[in-house]
């Protein structure tokens, strides 16, 4: 299988890290941070690059675009460690495209694809945390396997920030007025494979900024006299950082591909699951490892390394840990 991007998927790729790099910088993203949780200029410069309309139909306003040419993207938002609810607003708005009237059609996703809108997706029935819920303004609500439309300020909210800086709220929609949805169990499986898929791709990115960090980090830093990247065991332990984050790589490009496919449902999970567990444990060996080369400084708020740590830490867990996966996979 062909693991390169398109011309046109890398000149996007560049495109979002070049601004990235240059806006999103880590003193940047900290003040975004202190105040909103999100960024309304970053928000607006996502939608005039297109990105908030790639993964939408195009006779709403959207590219038609899938995981892989979203997968550069979300690399690029993993080493920027970017906190707007990007993610979560793609979510829903598939599921709007897959299951929603013309008219809720017509009044969503153009407005999403042009930035002036932004959505978020609850799904855990168990406990509803959800992810970008404050800044929302629509929900899409799965209960019982059937979906719905609810406006968050009909709904009752309780925001707060997870381990690694995103917004959330814990949500409760009892009594709140809802506007139903068509597709079920079958869409809501596919958007959380296809929401899954993404994570993996932007756990991709945190992992190689934490790579590209360590490894300058372990030029520069002395013991002795000596760069501490001299020591063999130190050598060792940065390359088997790099292996975890190329094997990583690879099953995410798989599992995209595969949720792109879309033939059969058994196989894109068996895809999906197996890149999930890969993943999980990629992110925990190349998140300490990364930390631990660092010394004691490496846990510091002022490190953006610590914070890659906690990224992964989440991304290792969200829509599933590995044990969940090694369930799911043992089922299909």
């Amino acid at each position: 299988m062909n693991f390169d991007y398109s011309e046109e998927q890398q000149l996007l790729a560049d495109s979002v890290r070049r601004f990235l790099q240059d806006k999103y910088q880590f003193e940047a993203r900290k003040k975004i941070i202190a105040g909103e949780g999100w960024s309304p200029q970053v928000w607006a410069t996502f939608a005039e690059m297109g990105l908030t309309g790639l993964p939408l139909p195009a006779e709403y306003g959207g590219f038609g675009g899938g995981a892989v040419d979203l997968m550069g993207v979300m690399e690029a938002f993993g080493e920027a460690l970017v906190v707007e609810p990007y993610l979560a607003t793609v979510m829903a708005a598939r599921l709007v495209a897959r299951g929603g009237s013309e008219a809720q059609k017509k009044a969503i996703l153009p407005a999403v694809a042009e930035g002036r809108m932004k959505l978020a997706f609850a799904h855990d029935e168990k406990q509803r945390a959800v992810l970008g819920a404050p800044a929302a303004d629509k929900l899409v609500v799965a209960v019982k396997g059937k979906l719905s439309l609810v406006d968050p300020g009909k709904a009752k909210m309780k925001p707060f920030r997870t381990l690694d800086n995103m917004l959330a709220a814990d949500v409760s929609i009892a009594g709140a007025p809802s506007e139903p949805l068509s597709g079920g169990r079958e869409a809501i499986d596919e958007v959380i494979d296809f929401a899954t898929a993404l994570i993996c791709a932007e756990a991709v990115g945190a992992m190689k900024f934490a790579c590209d960090t360590t490894l300058e980090y372990l030029k520069t830093r002395k013991q002795f006299g000596v760069p501490i990247g001299t020591f063999q065991a130190l050598q060792h332990r940065m390359v088997d950082m790099f292996i975890a984050y190329e094997q990583a790589k690879s099953m995410a490009c798989l599992a995209c591909s595969k949720v792109d496919q879309g033939e059969d449902p058994a196989e894109r999970a068996r895809a999906v699951s197996m890149a999930k567990i890969k993943i999980a444990d990629s992110a925990r060996h190349v998140s300490q490892e990364a930390v631990q080369l660092h010394g004691g400084m490496g846990m510091s708020e002022e490190l953006k390394v610590s914070h890659a740590f906690r990224r992964l830490t989440v991304l290792a867990r969200q829509f599933g840990d590995a044990d969940h996966h090694l369930a799911r996979l043992a089922s299909l």
